[in-house]
C-alpha cells in the first residue's frame, strides 16, 4: 500500500493558502475497502472514506486516485447515492477555513485545480461562524491563484435552481465615523475691548 499512500498524499496536495504545517503532517485514511490496480495505476477506497492530513479533512463514499502518464495525479471523490463528498482545510495564519461539498469532487494535479460538480457549495468560515457561501451546479477552484468560478445549471432557464447564489459578509474596513452632534442653541455675545484697525473710519 506504499504506492497507494503516496498517490493519496499527492492527491490532497496542500494549496498555497492552506496551513503550511499540514505539508509535514502524516496522511491518514480509513475505508470499508481498498483496491490497488498497478496495471492501471489506480487506487480506490470505497465505503465511508475518511482522509485527514493536519487540518485537512475529506469525507466521501468513494475515492479514486489515478497516476497520469505525465506524472501528475487525478483524484475523484464521490458522495454516493444522494450524498456529497466533503472537503475542509484551515487557511494559513488566520482563524479561517475553507470547506466545500459536491456530488463529485475532482482534483487535477496537472493544473492544481479542484472541480466541485453537482449541488456544489463552497464556504468560508471564521472560527465556527459562516462568513461567505456560494452555491451552483459547478465550482472550479484554482489553488495557485485562490480564485474560484461558479457555474449555474445552463440547461435550467425557467427555475431559480439554475442560478448561482451566494452570501458574502463585508470585511472589516475603515471605522464608521461617529454621528455629528445635534445642533444646539449658541449664544453670541459682542466682544469687548477691541480697537478699530488702523485707518478704519
Amino acid at each position: 500500500m506504499t504506492w497507494a499512500c503516496g498517490l493519496l498524499a499527492a492527491m490532497w496536495a496542500v494549496p498555497a493558502w492552506a496551513e503550511k504545517s499540514d505539508r509535514s503532517q502524516p496522511l491518514n485514511f480509513a475505508a470499508d475497502s481498498a483496491r490497488v490496480d498497478d496495471a492501471q495505476r489506480l487506487n480506490i477506497l470505497s465505503g465511508n472514506v475518511e482522509i485527514t492530513k493536519g487540518t485537512m479533512t475529506v469525507h466521501a463514499d468513494r475515492v479514486e486516485v489515478r497516476q497520469n502518464t505525465d506524472g501528475t495525479q487525478t483524484a475523484t471523490a464521490l458522495g454516493g447515492p444522494g450524498g456529497r463528498a466533503y472537503f475542509k482545510q484551515k487557511r494559513e495564519g488566520m482563524d479561517e477555513s475553507i470547506e466545500g461539498e459536491a456530488e463529485k469532487v475532482v482534483y487535477e494535479g496537472k493544473d492544481d485545480t479542484v472541480h466541485f460538480t453537482g449541488r456544489a457549495v463552497m464556504r468560508r468560515l471564521k472560527g465556527v461562524t459562516l462568513t461567505d457561501e456560494v452555491t451552483g451546479q459547478a465550482i472550479i477552484y484554482d489553488n495557485k491563484t485562490a480564485v474560484f468560478q461558479v457555474v449555474g445549471n445552463a440547461g435550467n432557464t425557467t427555475s431559480t435552481k439554475g442560478r448561482v447564489r451566494g452570501v458574502i459578509t463585508p470585511r472589516g474596513g475603515e471605522p464608521t465615523p461617529a454621528p455629528a452632534p445635534k445642533d444646539k442653541d449658541v449664544n453670541l455675545t459682542p466682544a469687548t475691548g477691541l480697537s478699530k484697525p488702523e485707518g478704519a473710519r
